[in-house]
């Protein structure tokens, strides 16, 4: 739900209501704390209190949409953040939320005590209404309110919960209040600037890709970025060209740390990858004229063909910045079904690109769906330039709000939000995952 004008206001003002009660419920179950109890039912009972019981059924996620066509960089998504602040901060007076035990697998048709700690805590934060009551066994009203969780949670919406879901769940109110506090001062930051009517915008902690037009998002992206050690980097700029089957060129680091050692083991690397040498001067190079047992290879330029083996597949997406940094197309379509997808050397991978240059290209006389598919189907190099270049915006949100009651979350990745627990850094992946020896077959874009 947006924030709106009309009467969707009380609507939303009633949910929020309930959204504090039902947080309360984790302090009432606290030792000590018995006397919150007859606060909560007085709530509960409250005809103003908000229609999430109605609305609750055993379908899953579909019942209550987590996503919303608000753009991050909206007044809408501000004001719905500000308004989750204040929900979280009179949660965490109340006394937050119990930790859920990390030690089973919970899931549909389990019957467990554990399974009563989880309903506790999905009340806590609104995911799980009061009248689903307080039974150990794992039904379909818990098997959706945990769907629901992970959405908010930018986790796989199975309705199991196992080590990622708690690890979400169990990081403490307070600290999820201080990082929608961190990123309620970014969102205020982003408002400061005028927004053209179309613009397309990356969120690096959510690895997700907003395209915006007029106040909507018209088109969303899963994206793979930088790695802890090789981060995306925070800029503005405008979009001003796209490259069609674009060639690739290796920087020194890739040269020195993977071409160098995989042309020890094989000859025919390069050739098997369609990857070319030059000299200054841009002349070829034969690859058996230099000496692989040295840093020789460095002196020149390597640069691979377009075609299936491309680390940039059919397209990459250019915008002046002082990071060299791009977005692109990629080989290994499978990164983007990832959890933790932070494994590029700071340029950002696009799932759906196509959708995505069609959108920006489309008023580019002559550049219409049909004619970028056949010039990449060609194998054609072509460069399509805007005469009206889109802004481009990489930014660091890891909490808003599109709606009071439904707040997402993202790990802290960079560790910019100021609490280690909120990275999950014990969950992310290694750069290099064991047995892929192909930087070029992992889509590597080498910045």
């Amino acid at each position: 739900m947006t924030i709106s004008n009309d009467g969707s206001n009380a609507k939303r003002l009633t949910r929020r209501k309930f959204v504090l009660a039902t947080a309360a419920a984790g302090a009432a179950l606290l030792p000590g704390a018995a006397f919150a109890q007859n606060a909560l039912n007085d709530l509960l009972r409250a005809p103003s209190r908000g229609n999430w019981d109605d609305q609750f059924d055993t379908r899953g996620t579909n019942v209550r949409e987590v996503a919303s066509n608000s753009p991050i960089f909206s007044q809408n998504t501000f004001a719905a953040t500000q308004q989750a602040v204040q929900a979280y901060g009179e949660l965490v007076s109340m006394g937050g939320w119990q930790t859920v035990p990390e030690g089973e697998t919970l899931r549909l048709g389990v019957t467990s005590p554990s399974v009563t700690a989880l309903r506790q805590r999905l009340y806590a934060s609104g995911d799980l209404p009061q009248s689903a009551g307080a039974s150990p066994s794992f039904d379909t009203y818990v098997d959706a309110a945990v769907k629901r969780f992970q959405a908010r949670h930018g986790l796989p919406a199975d309705g199991v919960a196992a080590t990622h879901t708690f690890k979400a769940m169990n990081v403490p109110a307070d600290l999820r209040l201080r990082q929608l506090q961190v990123n309620l001062g970014r969102l205020q930051e982003s408002l400061a600037s005028e927004r053209a009517a179309r613009f397309v915008m990356v969120n690096i902690p959510a690895a997700a890709i907003e395209a915006v037009e007029n106040g909507r998002v018209v088109q969303r992206h899963t994206a793979v970025v930088g790695k802890t050690d090789r981060q995306t980097p925070i800029l503005d700029s405008k979009i001003t060209n796209l490259n069609l089957n674009p060639y690739w060129h290796a920087p020194a680091s890739i040269v020195r740390k993977d071409i160098i050692p995989l042309m020890q083991k094989d000859s025919t690397y390069l050739e098997r990858n369609d990857i070319h040498i030059f000299d200054g001067k841009g002349q070829e190079i034969a690859p058996e004229t230099i000496n692989w047992n040295s840093d020789d290879a460095v002196r020149y330029l390597f640069r691979q063909e377009p075609g299936k083996n491309n680390a940039m597949s059919s397209v990459k997406i250019n915008f002046p910045n002082a990071h060299a940094v791009y977005m692109h197309d990629t080989p290994q379509q499978s990164l983007f079904s990832e959890l933790m997808r932070f494994e590029s050397s700071g340029c950002v991978r696009v799932q759906n690109v196509r959708d995505l240059i069609v959108w920006i290209a489309r008023d580019e006389p002559g550049w219409d769906r049909q004619a970028i598919e056949q010039i990449i189907a060609a194998r054609t190099r072509q460069d399509i330039d805007l005469s009206n270049p889109i802004p481009v915006h990489f930014t660091y949100v890891s909490a808003w709000a599109t709606d009071p009651t439904v707040v997402q979350f993202r790990d802290d990745i960079y560790h910019l939000d100021g609490a280690e627990q909120l990275a999950m850094s014990e969950l992310t992946t290694t750069a290099y995952a064991a047995g892929q020896e192909n930087p070029y077959a992992r889509g590597d874009d080498g910045y």
